[in-house]
């Protein structure tokens, strides 16, 4: 069914129950809207369990929805054909794939699928598999074969690419590596869904991040405004008798002079901080779950007494 509208992916509705009359039924999606524009990079976190994976494989086509109304590149993904998955790559998150086939030959043989795919050489290299091109599948290293999975999801060239935790395994240089290709491949014109737990990942990639809690999208934004003003509002801490206190304002340096006046002349703060809420802490918020500077006691003031 060809669907009409210029988003990569709109999504209005999304539910998807699993269970049985006797045991009970469970929304794993309940009611989830989405949208990613063309050209776009849209990260979507959230603890497992929130429905995020359930989401993706129904927008790859590898799984049935119960409801909603989803349509991927124009096109409804559970009735889409060869043609249409022909536009979109996938790096699912688990992968055993152990394959008598060399990386070359597995890089190759996927390419050929496809018909503008990119040279798999390049592709090889470009994911850092460059010295192992000759390898078997099954003779690679987790981190490897995670690399691997990158490969193949990218050398078909697709319009949209769907990326799963696509940096699970990889050291810091390599994910850098692959930030890089990331990026490279959205000013190319590619369109990317990732899901990923690593916050900075999706601060470094995402040019909107959408959090997902219990089946439905809870926050979306920017990495830098998710969450309103109010979650990056700064929080100035301390010690006070051996209890450590904390306080958000927006005045934080009117507030660290009031600490210092009360302190006397000449005598310290104990452990006064300053510090302003990242996206991580913003998202801890978000989950329902309290950011580690928010487990201390807090000394509420508003904005005018600071």
């Amino acid at each position: 069914m060809q669907t009409s509208g210029s988003a990569a992916v709109r999504v209005r509705g999304l539910r998807k129950r699993y269970g049985n009359p006797r045991t009970g039924f469970k929304d794993a999606v309940a009611g989830l809207d989405l949208d990613v524009a063309h050209g776009e990079i849209v990260a979507v976190l959230g603890p497992n369990g929130a429905g995020k994976t359930t989401t993706v494989e129904i927008l790859e086509g590898f799984r049935t929805r119960d409801d909603g109304d989803v349509a991927v590149l124009g096109e409804d993904p559970g009735e889409a054909g060869r043609a249409w998955r022909a536009r979109i790559g996938v790096v699912m998150q688990d992968s055993r794939d152990l394959s008598e086939l060399t990386v070359i030959e597995k890089v190759r043989s996927t390419a050929a699928a496809y018909p503008r795919s990119r040279d798999p050489e390049e592709v090889i290299a470009a994911v850092g598999l460059g010295e192992k091109s000759k390898a078997r599948t099954r003779g690679l290293s987790g981190g490897q074969r995670r690399r691997l999975d990158v490969a193949l999801g990218i050398v078909g060239r697709p319009e949209l690419l769907f990326l799963d935790e696509p940096t699970t395994g990889f050291d810091p240089e390599a994910r850098r590596s692959f930030w890089d290709l990331v990026t490279g491949l959205r000013d190319d014109g590619t369109t990317i869904l990732l899901t990923t737990h690593y916050l900075d990942e999706a601060a470094q990639l995402a040019d909107r991040v959408l959090v997902v809690r219990d089946g439905v999208v809870v926050a979306e934004g920017t990495p830098e405004s998710l969450g309103g003003p109010a979650a990056r509002t700064p929080v100035v801490a301390w010690d006070d008798g051996g209890v450590r206190r904390t306080e958000r304002t927006d005045r934080p340096t009117a507030a660290v002079a009031r600490l210092i006046a009360a302190a006397g002349p000449d005598a310290e703060v104990p452990g006064l901080s300053v510090t302003r809420p990242t996206l991580e802490d913003v998202y801890l918020s978000l989950i329902g779950e309290t950011p580690a500077h928010d487990t201390a006691t807090a000394t509420t003031h508003d904005k005018e007494a600071a």
